[in-house]
């Protein structure tokens, strides 16, 4: 029996074969991007999509089955995930200052001018602004599930869990579609590289975040959360409302403002 209430993990090989993962992911973009071939980009996926099923059974066991999260190890797993979302906001606050940077005193080079010469920008009106409504609309829906929790309703909580999942992959579909329909691209000035360094960024963390929600709903579902337990679930939403706090800036300044 420990004498403490803090969670000391068992050996784990995840951390090693997620680092293998990323290595190779990121070696096969490389050779993506430069031979045009992606087995290795491929294989790495593979390998870091099934370190992240192990590892993330590993945690369900350790709350659910184990009973090893304590309210102290409750605690400071909030701590973490608060500092890990400041970690992000400086993450899009350095795109943010780039874009800013060469949107404010635009260069010769670019014709004096932002959006640059050649370059025609969306119509924040359209599918910008769709997206903005689904986002605002998954806030939402991700607010009802986490008051449905603490409510102790299961089915509505799921519910609410199951519509920012469909908002999420429709906002995703959205911003696939806008990025084939574009007429300039990542190469096309300063003005490309923000934008889609930004917006790519952005919707690759909504992606994240709807794998994020999508294993909570499916945790909810075999009620390992509680009213008075739902670490996970919190975290999620968290995460969302600032993916949710991310697009609006992005959408103001690059869609509305710099468009």
């Amino acid at each position: 029996m420990n004498n403490h209430p803090f969670h000391l993990v068992d050996k784990s090989p995840w951390p090693i074969t997620g680092s293998i993962g990323l290595l190779t992911m990121m070696s096969g973009l490389v050779m993506w991007f430069s031979k045009s071939i992606t087995i290795l980009m491929l294989l790495g996926v593979m390998i870091l999509l099934l370190t992240m099923t192990q590892w993330w059974r590993d945690v369900t066991r350790e709350s659910s089955f184990k009973g090893l999260h304590t309210m102290k190890v409750v605690l400071t797993m909030k701590i973490g995930m608060i500092m890990f979302i400041l970690s992000e906001i400086l993450f899009f606050l350095s795109f943010f200052w780039a874009f800013f940077h060469s949107s404010l005193s635009p260069t010769i080079e670019i014709g004096l001018k932002w959006p640059p010469m050649g370059i025609m920008s969306f119509n924040p009106m359209n599918i910008p602004l769709l997206n903005t409504m689904i986002l605002l609309s998954s806030g939402i829906t991700i607010t009802w599930a986490h008051n449905s929790i603490v409510s102790n309703n299961i089915s509505q909580s799921i519910k609410a869990m199951m519509m920012t999942v469909i908002l999420g992959v429709y906002f995703s579909a959205l911003q696939l579609y806008e990025y084939i329909e574009a007429s300039f691209c990542i190469s096309d000035s300063v003005y490309g590289s923000t934008f889609f360094l930004a917006t790519g960024f952005h919707g690759l963390h909504v992606i994240i975040g709807t794998m994020f929600i999508t294993i909570s709903m499916l945790r909810n579902k075999s009620l390992h959360f509680s009213n008075k337990h739902h670490v996970g679930f919190e975290a999620s939403a968290w995460y969302w409302h600032f993916v949710d706090v991310v697009w609006l800036f992005l959408y103001i300044s690059i869609y509305w403002w710099g468009g």
